[in-house]
C-alpha cells in the first residue's frame, strides 16, 4: 500500500511540472524496478550504494544501453530530489553501461520512393513528410494545423526533443496533399463539434490562458485519430492524434514489399533526410538547425555514410 501511495506522490509530482506522459510512465516502471529490486523497502530506507547497486546491475547484468541507464537514473533523482526530498550525494561507484556509437540506416532516393509506393492515404502522407522534413515521427504526429506555413514553406515543431522549439522545411511537393488534409480535420472537427467531441489536448500553461483553444480549429492535431478518447489525466473527451504503431506497420510492411535488404525502420526516413540534405551541398549547421540537435557532433555522424564524389577509393581486390 505505501509503494502505490509513493508512485501516486510521484504521478502528482510530474504532472504538477508539465513532464510529459511519456516520462510519466518511464519514470513510473524505473521506480517500481528499483524498489522491487531492493525487496520492495521504502526508498526512504535506501541510500546512495543502493543506487549505484540497482544502476550496476542494469549495466552489468542485464546489459541495457547507457540511454537506458541514464534514464533509470534520472527517474531515480527525480523521486529523490522532488518527491521524497531527499539530498542525494555523489554517485561514485556505478559501473557505467557502454556507449555504443551506431552507423544509421540511410535509404537511397530510389529506395525512399520504392517504399512510398506501397503506401497509402494518411502513413503515405505522415512517411512522406518524415522524410521531406526530418521530423522525428512524433513531432510529426503532434502537429496542429496552425503549424503548418503553406506560403512560406515551413513546418514548426513544438516542443521537440529537449523541449525546443524550430523551423523545418515544408516540401512544396506536399503542400496540396497537406491542404487537402487540412480541410477534412475542419470537417471532421465540424462534425465532433456536432457530436459533443470537439476538444483537443493542450500543455496546462496553454489551456490555462487559452481556455477556448481546445476547440478551436488551429489546434486541431494534423493527422487526428480516428476516433475520440478520454484523455487519461483530465477525463475529458478529446480526439488525439494517429497512434505512432499504426504508421509504424504500415512502413514495416510496405518496406517488406521491396526488394530493400536493409534492416531499417521508419526513423531511418529521418537518417536519409540529413544524409541526402549534406550530399546535397548543404553544410553541416544548417541540418543541425532542422534536425533539432543540441550538439552538431549528433549531427556528424551522417558525414561518415554519405557519399562522397571526391573519394575514389577501389578496393585491392580489384586492383
Amino acid at each position: 500500500m505505501a509503494n502505490t501511495k509513493l508512485l501516486e506522490e510521484v504521478r502528482y509530482a510530474i504532472r504538477t511540472r508539465h513532464l510529459s506522459l511519456r516520462t510519466e510512465e518511464a519514470y513510473l516502471a524505473w521506480i517500481k524496478r528499483y524498489v522491487f529490486f531492493h525487496q520492495k523497502k521504502h526508498p526512504y530506507e535506501l541510500q546512495e550504494q543502493h543506487i549505484e547497486q540497482f544502476l550496476t546491475s542494469l549495466a552489468v547484468d542485464q546489459e541495457v544501453s547507457a540511454s537506458t541507464q541514464n534514464q533509470a537514473l534520472n527517474a531515480i533523482l527525480f523521486l529523490y530530489h522532488e518527491v521524497l526530498h531527499v539530498k542525494i550525494g555523489m554517485l561514485q561507484h556505478i559501473v557505467r553501461a557502454k556507449r555504443t556509437q551506431r552507423i544509421p540506416v540511410v535509404f537511397t532516393k530510389e529506395e525512399i520512393q520504392s517504399v512510398l509506393r506501397h503506401l497509402h492515404g494518411t502513413p503515405w502522407l505522415i512517411c512522406s513528410l518524415l522524410y521531406g522534413s526530418g521530423m522525428r515521427l512524433l513531432e510529426c504526429l503532434r502537429l496542429r494545423i496552425k503549424d503548418i506555413d503553406s506560403l512560406r514553406k515551413q513546418i514548426t515543431v513544438r516542443e521537440g526533443k529537449g523541449e525546443k522549439d524550430r523551423m523545418t522545411v515544408l516540401p512544396a511537393s506536399l503542400i496540396p496533399y497537406l491542404e487537402r488534409q487540412i480541410m477534412k480535420v475542419k470537417l471532421l472537427h465540424q462534425d465532433d463539434r456536432a457530436a459533443g467531441c470537439g476538444d483537443v489536448y493542450l500543455p496546462d500553461a496553454i489551456r490555462k490562458k487559452f481556455p477556448r483553444a481546445a476547440k478551436e480549429v488551429t489546434w486541431q492535431y494534423l493527422f487526428p485519430a480516428s476516433k475520440c478518447s478520454v484523455d487519461p489525466e483530465t477525463g475529458a473527451l478529446q480526439r488525439h492524434h494517429v497512434d505512432e504503431s499504426v504508421v509504424q506497420r504500415a512502413f514495416k510492411s510496405a518496406l517488406q514489399k521491396t526488394d530493400i535488404r536493409k534492416t531499417g525502420t521508419i526513423h531511418s526516413l529521418r537518417h536519409s533526410f540529413a544524409t541526402h540534405l549534406l550530399e546535397g551541398g548543404y553544410d553541416l549547421r544548417t541540418v543541425q538547425e532542422l534536425l533539432g540537435h543540441k550538439d552538431v557532433r549528433t549531427t556528424q555522424i551522417y558525414t561518415h555514410v554519405m557519399i562522397k564524389p571526391g573519394l575514389a577509393v577501389r578496393s585491392p581486390l580489384d586492383t
